[in-house]
């Protein structure tokens, strides 16, 4: 680069990637450190923003600030995904990073040695976005937990492996790009979970204030899951 050297170490390149002397290589310089010495640059091919920087000077609506890039995640040489919002109602975001017939997103594929990308617009309900991100899954229901930044996805059996994906990179990958921890269960493992919490509400009830069975249940079965919940009612409740 000019008179400076930069790095690039092997963890910083795609598994798929094989360098030869004199090729000439994109790549995101995420760190200088100054020495007397002069300066120790590195770079990577690797990292997400490498991909954000391809998409910069792919798409003119990204660069000139129409379309913001709101997150992205990558393994490396395999997927990506990237989740996009458009400052402009009336300008597609993933329409605008696919270009015409694929054009665009084709570029950055290429670079990025055939690695696949989703493109997902952005949303501010977690809902909708976690639906996006676990796509081609098909989602049942969706249980947020803002305070902990936690998500439960339900599904049905059939649509359990698309939404892991392979070695659970479609989750892992999700995950990553909503910085939420994601839980998948099953539409019949949510039931179970449901009714196992269900007795031990009911358990409590019927231990803590000696009360009959039926009883526990009709104040579970009414919203009630602590013996503070009864505390802190009022008495028509």
């Amino acid at each position: 680069m000019n008179r400076a050297e930069a790095i690039i170490t092997k963890d910083e390149l795609s598994p798929r990637e094989v360098l030869k002397i004199g090729d000439r290589i994109k790549a995101y310089c995420y760190d200088v450190i100054r020495e007397n010495k002069g300066q120790q640059i590195f770079l990577s091919r690797a990292s997400p923003q490498f991909m954000e920087k391809l998409f910069f000077q792919e798409v003119p609506e990204i660069y000139d600030g129409i379309i913001e890039i709101k997150s992205s995640a990558r393994d490396p040489g395999s997927r990506a995904k990237i989740c996009v919002h458009s400052k402009d109602s009336s300008i597609d975001p993933v329409g605008a990073c696919v270009g015409m017939r694929g054009s665009r997103v084709q570029s950055v594929v290429n670079e990025l040695s055939g690695e696949k990308i989703d493109i997902v617009s952005w949303t501010e309900d977690p809902a909708a976005l976690v639906v996006s991100a676990l796509a081609p899954a098909e989602i049942q229901k969706v249980i947020i937990d803002e305070q902990n930044k936690r998500i439960e996805v339900i599904l049905t059996e059939e649509n359990l492996s698309k939404a892991i994906g392979r070695r659970g990179q479609n989750v892992r990958l999700a995950t990553k790009l909503m910085n939420y921890e994601i839980n998948i269960m099953t539409d019949q493992e949510d039931t179970e979970k449901r009714q196992l919490e269900f007795k031990e509400k009911t358990d409590n009830f019927v231990k803590n204030l000696e009360l009959d069975e039926m009883l526990g249940q009709l104040l579970v079965a009414e919203g009630f899951t602590s013996i503070d919940d009864i505390k802190d009612s009022l008495p028509e409740a």
